[in-house]
């Protein structure tokens, strides 16, 4: 994976993309027409990935024309994908340079059945791409009413939560609050990484919406605390192996909760909360002793070589051997980038942590291994 997303002093800036997706009927058009029509006087560009009844209606379009690439009424220019998202962007990139067209970001809208992952890793395997673009962040929207059918029944649905830097649940006026936090419960199973937000009709702010950093290879691991809380406070571990470790009690329990008892006192107002067992599951990797570089790259060369068309999205904040500095890697599918951080602060407790999200993941074969790669 290219670190072009550091931005070194000097070089041109990147025009940031955000890839916008989320199954069928969850809102993503309302949500892109309320961010072309906003007046944040920013210019924006946004692909399509889908023509059809949902496509960009023709009220905030000046013409109606046959052209690939429209300009849109605020500045904003809106094009379709003609044969593959590389060949659109390096379109696009090309026409700016040359003063044809003027925007400052790309929001690339997938169709309801796709998986995010090519799309992201195109900003990583091309070099022109790579030095054109920075993938800013995956954009999940989920329909509050659907969810739980189209959670159960399609695994592009899971694929996409599990890729999210950030959900926006919709049409939540439509069902109840244990509803709501019913599904909240699940996804945040299946990604513990991406903040959970209630939208209202597309009405987001540009803010939550743009320059999330969700690729920059930062020190930042976001992982919903209440997530590591909720695997802290006794559930059931006899289908884990407890390595005596002090991150025993952060596996990931999965929602394979049928037939197991609650722990005195958990709250379990939702007995229906535990009965998805999902195939996209993430868990948390945690240890404070020190990593050994070599065992560590070798053992995920291996895992990714093996496991990649089923990892979405992993991450890690390391403390490794032979290094004063946190060590950062991140990954999508196959492709895996690592970079140096910052320093380890004094009095600041060294402790590896890595989330791993993907479509049934051996976690066990994880576990053990990474616990091997240990200094």
């Amino acid at each position: 994976m290219s670190t072009a997303s550091t931005g070194a002093p000097g070089a041109p800036t990147l025009i940031p993309a955000t890839i916008l997706t989320g199954f069928l009927g969850s809102g993503k058009t309302t949500l892109l027409k309320r961010v072309l029509t906003e007046t944040h006087g920013q210019k924006i560009a946004v692909i399509e990935n889908e023509f059809g009844e949902e496509n960009i209606d023709n009220d905030i379009l000046v013409s109606e024309t046959q052209e690939q690439i429209i300009q849109l009424s605020n500045g904003c220019v809106c094009c379709t994908i003609r044969e593959d998202l590389r060949t659109t962007l390096s379109d696009l990139a090309t026409r700016r340079r040359k003063g044809e067209l003027d925007f400052e970001r790309v929001v690339i809208e997938t169709t309801g059945l796709a998986d995010p992952g090519p799309v992201a890793q195109t900003f990583f395997m091309d070099d022109e791409i790579a030095e054109t673009f920075l993938l800013d962040s995956i954009l999940t929207l989920v329909d509050a009413k659907h969810a739980d059918e189209q959670l159960n029944t399609r695994q592009e649905a899971r694929r996409q939560v599990g890729f999210a830097d950030q959900i926006f649940l919709s049409k939540t006026d439509l069902v109840d609050d244990a509803t709501v936090e019913a599904l909240a419960h699940r996804l945040k199973h299946m990604n513990p990484r991406a903040p959970q937000q209630r939208v209202h009709f597309g009405e987001v702010p540009i803010k939550d919406v743009f320059d999330l950093r969700g690729f920059n290879l930062n020190a930042k691991l976001e992982i919903d605390p209440d997530f590591l809380k909720a695997d802290d406070h006794g559930h059931d571990h006899d289908h884990d192996h407890d390595h005596g470790h002090d991150h025993a009690h952060d596996h990931d329990h999965a929602h394979g909760h049928e037939g197991h008892d609650h722990a005195p006192g958990e709250h379990c107002d939702h007995p229906h909360h535990h009965h998805h067992d999902d195939d996209v599951k993430s868990f948390v990797f945690r240890s404070e002793r020190p990593f050994n570089p070599a065992k560590l790259e070798d053992f995920l060369g291996a895992i990714v070589q093996v496991y990649g068309p089923k990892m979405l999205r992993y991450k890690g904040v390391l403390n490794m051997n032979g290094t004063d500095k946190k060590v950062i890697f991140q990954g999508v599918h196959q492709l895996m980038g690592s970079d140096l951080g910052p320093k380890w602060m004094p009095g600041e407790e060294k402790i590896s942590k890595m989330v791993f999200i993907g479509i049934d993941l051996p976690k066990d074969i994880l576990m053990q291994g990474l616990e091997g790669c240990l200094a």
